[in-house]
């Protein structure tokens, strides 16, 4: 039996698990990409479902086109998930129809598919008694449990930590956003990731391809993404490829209706600089001028979020042993697979406008926090550990913090626990120089507020 176009048992899957599927889904350009390929979606509906202003109206807005689009849809949706590694959601849509039948709730999405796609104003209120839910309205105690069950799952696959951001409580945001920064736009602002990962072996050939490298920039896309930022990923820039994306993010002029921005580099690199696919470094003092007060006033007293995954020196930490530490045979946190050495190689002026009348004065440089996958040093500069499997050490430690502790926790609290992480960490890599080579981040801030992302909270108006 058909179903508006969809076999029965694959409508009733997508119906019992829609309350799950509102809130956890992940609708990013990648998988409406996915869907359109396979001729599920047409481009009016994919600009229909990306035109919505938060995620769960975006996935609900899916959801409510799937069951229309043809048998093939379920299977192409399920599809669409394992490859935008939410295999988590997948694992609940294809579950044995037992246990699937057991769990089904009374509410249906498919009465009110009529009135709500037809009409404008009143009507829309059917969606609150719905079984998708506003953002507001969160089962803590049930994604809690989730949780545990995803990332479980996540370790044994080698795979970085997919389970699904957890959301701020309202209490939380009422009790704590007159002390932090403004962050309710929605997107929250837009994120620019920069990934180098295969470099030219005639303009650069000591720069090795950074496998792994394509882990770190999908993880940063993905936890961005479910953080309500609109996420835009480069890869493979030369040093002026690198300039130029940077310098058009700085002027786009919808920053202006946004909270924040955040920008990730990527690559092989030496203190103070990255390097492009053809050699060239990009120096990081001429990326944080740009996002200053004088050089990018539509983010004045808005924070800025940086983080640069690369090496800042030649020089491997090998550790020393704690003077009364235990004897240790084995570490929970050693990499078990293979660790890689984030790098082995080694602005111009812009005028200010006339403010016209005398104004309040801004620093040249605040509201920034920068996360640094490496220590500073004078003498030894570490190299950043990287896995191939799952990405670099540090890109997995931010993006598991931010998914478990971002609810209640402000950014330089977690860039202090993503630091304790990554400090008992070793690497694992027997007969190698690598073998049990230990590695420090560090961040830099001049946030002059406390800066919570308040994930998957909109207040209401």
């Amino acid at each position: 039996m058909l179903e508006c176009g969809m076999l029965e048992r694959d409508s009733r899957a997508l119906r019992t698990r829609s309350t799950i599927l509102c809130k956890q889904l992940v609708v990013d350009e990648l998988l409406i990409q996915y869907l359109q390929a396979d001729s599920i979606l047409t481009e009016s509906m994919a600009e229909s479902i990306m035109a919505a202003q938060t995620s769960q109206k975006r996935s609900w807005r899916l959801l409510l086109l799937l069951p229309k689009r043809g048998p093939r849809a379920f299977s192409s949706f399920c599809s669409a998930l394992q490859e935008t590694e939410q295999q988590h959601l997948y694992e609940l849509l294809t579950q044995s129809p037992e246990k699937d039948s057991k769990d089904a709730p009374a509410e249906s999405i498919q009465p009110e598919e009529e009135p709500v796609m037809q009409t404008t104003g009143k009507k829309r209120k059917t969606f609150v008694d719905s079984s998708l839910p506003l953002p507001t309205q969160e089962v803590i105690a049930a994604k809690r449990a989730r949780t545990h069950e995803s990332m479980e799952f996540s370790l044994d696959a080698d795979s970085p930590i997919n389970t699904p951001v957890l959301p701020c409580a309202p209490d939380f945001y009422l009790s704590h956003c007159q002390q932090s920064y403004r962050m309710n736009s929605s997107p929250r602002g837009f994120a620019l990731v920069i990934s180098n990962v295969t470099f030219d072996p005639c303009a650069a050939p000591d720069l090795d391809p950074r496998k792994g490298g394509e882990v770190d920039d999908e993880v940063l896309r993905k936890v961005f993404t479910e953080l309500d930022y609109l996420v835009t990923v480069h890869r493979d820039l030369t040093a002026q490829g690198m300039r130029t994306c940077i310098e058009n993010f700085c002027r786009r002029p919808d920053h202006r209706t946004v909270d924040s921005c955040v920008v990730c580099l990527l690559s092989h690199g030496v203190e103070g600089g990255i390097y492009g696919t053809d050699g060239q470094l990009l120096q990081l003092d001429w990326v944080f001028e740009s996002f200053d007060n004088a050089h990018c006033p539509l983010l004045q007293n808005k924070p800025k979020m940086f983080f640069i995954q690369a090496c800042r020196g030649e020089e491997m930490d090998c550790g020393v042993e704690q003077i009364d530490g235990p004897v240790r045979t084995c570490s929970p946190s050693c990499e078990q697979r293979d660790a890689g050495r984030e790098g082995q190689g080694d602005a111009n002026s812009r005028q200010r406008g006339d403010m016209g009348r005398p104004r309040i004065k801004l620093p040249q440089r605040s509201d920034m926090i920068c996360g640094f996958a490496s220590l500073k040093g004078q003498r030894i500069c570490t190299a950043a550990m990287r896995n191939t499997k799952r990405g670099s050490w540090f890109i997995q430690e931010l993006n598991t913090t931010l998914r478990l502790h971002a609810r209640d926790t402000h950014l330089a609290d977690i860039m202090v626990q993503v630091n304790s992480h990554i400090k008992e960490r070793e690497g694992f890599a027997p007969g190698t120089a690598h073998h049990r080579c230990k590695e420090m981040s560090e961040f830099t801030s001049s946030l002059c507020k406390d800066l919570y992302l308040f994930p998957k909270y909109q207040p209401q108006y």
